[in-house]
């Protein structure tokens, strides 16, 4: 409870920062005349707004409405929100008889991360019954219900946010395909990276503060540290996978560290000038697997049902736990006090498995250390043995399997549990175990 007072106490700090800052910058920029009218106009559209809830509210027995936004400014929530949206809906999850209105849900910057994605996306939710786009009324009913904190059956989520733990997703269609003249296209790009079109591929992405940085710009990005890591881990692995007959795609629009190789067969993907909205989703529908740290692209991979790699994973809490062909390894916690490294349970009952902001984890006196090359290579090397059917594995494996995942059997951020730990990560940390 302690650990969450904290986290609540400084998501109200920076939100009221951040109001302050826009006051400012807004004011500034406009002058205060035009700031006094925005006010006014702002204040003019929640009082309607209100009316309009106090209306629907009304009319919910007859015609229950509800807004949702497709969360368009970062690719993670672009791909798993809408999906388990219509999972839930298809599977007589959410409520049935409604009339579902949303928005793109692009930020105040206007930027919306992928317009790929966003049009495939409304392909699908244009066709759908009781379905439609309205951006101005959708928008302001999100923004006056979020702005004041109104948790409302009027406002659309998921029943996990963007977490598939009732492991819906391996046991349904695919929503999202591509058109003829995007495959058709996809293919002469994909020939420009000098591959055919039948060249098998891994890609490769890990995480950095470079896209955040220059695409929001103005906001402290610095909470979200932890989850970082250097491409350089992963070469041994993407060299590796060369040899045994795949390219290796480095993936990420924008990105820090450039990768130090002179194969031809890895390829830079962005730094090039390859990188198109249409490739970042096309690659990753159709990858061999994904090596990835559970950035937001590889959120695609997951629901085109590809295999993934999840490497310098850091809230533990928070692991993939549903989908039968994702394997991952996780970053370890010293506790610097004591000159040692927390056991999975000390990480779950204290909290820190949940930590989502750097300086919780500097409070607790924790350092978060990165996986190494060679466990990111033992684990890339499974995946690909068990995609090849070569992998063997033993009774003393699956207990250790066992019982790691009994530690996340009882938390609410799980249900369901198909994925793994690499193998070779538990047998050499088996003593976190216990």
């Amino acid at each position: 409870m302690f650990k969450s007072l904290i986290v609540n106490n400084l998501s109200k700090k920076e939100f009221y920062e951040d109001l302050q800052g826009k006051i400012n910058k807004k004011s500034k920029d406009v002058g205060l005349f035009c700031f006094i009218l925005f006010v006014v106009k702002k204040i003019s559209i929640y009082f309607a707004i209100s009316i309009v809830y106090i209306f629907i509210r009304l009319i919910k027995p007859f015609i229950f409405i509800r807004f949702g936004s497709l969360d368009a400014d970062k690719i993670g929530p672009l791909i798993s929100r809408p999906s388990l949206y219509l999972l839930e809906k298809d599977h007589h999850i959410q409520p049935q008889n409604t009339l579902d209105i949303f928005y793109d849900g692009y930020g105040e910057n206007r930027h919306i991360c992928n317009n790929q994605l966003l049009k495939m996306w409304k392909r699908i939710f244009l066709t759908r019954k009781w379905v439609i786009f309205s951006d101005s009324i959708a928008r302001n009913f999100y923004e006056f219900c979020t702005r004041f904190s109104i948790k409302t059956e009027h406002m659309i989520t998921a029943t996990r946010d963007g977490r598939d733990v009732l492991g819906l997703v391996e046991r349904s269609k695919l929503y999202l395909q591509f058109t003829e003249e995007e495959v058709s296209r996809a293919k002469s790009e994909i020939k420009k990276m000098g591959m055919n079109e039948n060249d098998s591929y891994v890609c490769m992405l890990n995480r950095s503060q470079s896209y955040l940085d220059k695409k929001f710009k103005g906001r402290n990005w610095d909470y979200q540290v932890f989850r970082n890591c250097a491409i350089e881990g992963y070469m041994p692995a993407a060299e590796e996978m060369t040899k045994r007959g795949h390219y290796v795609i480095r993936m990420g629009s924008i990105v820090g560290d450039l990768v130090n190789t002179e194969n031809p067969k890895i390829i830079e993907y962005a730094h090039k000038g390859f990188r198109t909205e249409l490739l970042d989703i096309y690659l990753s529908a159709n990858c061999y697997f994904i090596i990835t740290c559970s950035s937001g692209l590889d959120g695609v991979t997951w629901f085109f049902k590809r295999p993934g790699v999840i490497v310098n994973f850091v809230h533990l809490e928070h692991i993939n736990s549903w989908q039968s062909n994702h394997i991952t390894i996780f970053k370890k916690y010293w506790l610097k006090r004591e000159n040692r490294f927390m056991s999975i349970q000390e990480i779950l009952e204290s909290g820190a498995g949940r930590f989502l902001r750097s300086e919780l984890y500097e409070d607790m006196g924790i350092e978060l250390i990165d996986n190494t090359p060679e466990e990111i290579m033992d684990v890339v090397d499974e995946m690909d043995k068990r995609l090849k059917g070569t992998w063997q594995t033993s009774e003393a494996d699956e207990e250790l399997q066992r019982r790691f995942w009994f530690f996340l059997k009882s938390s609410s951020l799980h249900g369901v549990i198909r994925s793994r730990v690499g193998t070779e990560f538990l047998r050499q940390n088996r003593e976190l175990l216990y």
